[in-house]
């Protein structure tokens, strides 16, 4: 029985240089595969789904309201597919989360899903919130911060290196950096109001 995956986690651990990996060992044993990446990541060129350590490839693209279903089923039909991979998942729809747990119970095939749990503002996404709720397999991909300690939120920085705390969800091409969540400040940060009593010992 096919299954839903979510690998998740902070900027820069690797996620796209695994996902290709993955196609590839599918690809490599004679089995077809499909990608996808969102429309609005263009940073390598539209379509490409690319890795920091030079890994890449082209992909198909999604739009919100792109039927992730209906194209998986088409394309199925063309030649069997063996495995669905969705890179930069957090930009899906809830409703292309669901077509793709049909693409799993309706078609019999697997979709691995690649992506961050939360924006630079620690809120999580919503096609993660869906994947995080209704995925059969979750899987964190770890990575560390500057200091070392392990990573698990995305600090969006200002040209001088500041920590930027207001601004709409989605910034292509802005600069991140993965931080833990003490380094993060997630209290200063996230829009949740709630600020500790200055008598703490």
């Amino acid at each position: 029985m096919a299954k839903l995956y979510f690998y998740y986690a902070a900027m820069n651990a690797g996620k796209s240089a695994i996902l290709l990996q993955a196609s590839h060992n599918y690809n490599e044993r004679g089995m077809r595969t499909v990608m996808y990446c969102p429309r609005l990541d263009d940073r390598y060129g539209e379509g490409r789904i690319t890795s920091r350590i030079g890994l890449q490839s082209d992909a198909n693209i999604f739009d919100p309201d792109m039927d992730l279903f209906v194209d998986v089923r088409k394309r199925h039909q063309e030649g069997k597919l063996a495995c669905v991979l969705v890179d930069e998942a957090q930009f899906l729809q809830p409703s292309q989360v669901l077509q793709l747990t049909l693409v799993c119970d309706r078609l019999d095939i697997p979709v691995l899903c690649y992506g961050l749990r939360t924006d630079f503002r620690g809120e999580p996404f919503e096609g993660s919130k869906y994947l995080l709720a209704w995925a059969e397999e979750l899987n964190e991909i770890k990575t560390i911060s500057p200091t070392g300690k392990k990573a698990t939120m995305n600090a969006r920085l200002d040209d001088a290196g500041n920590q930027v705390v207001d601004g709409d969800q989605v910034a292509i091409g802005h600069n991140y950096i993965a931080l833990s969540r003490r380094e993060f400040h997630l209290e200063r940060v996230s829009p949740i109001d709630y600020s500790p009593p200055d008598d703490l010992n």
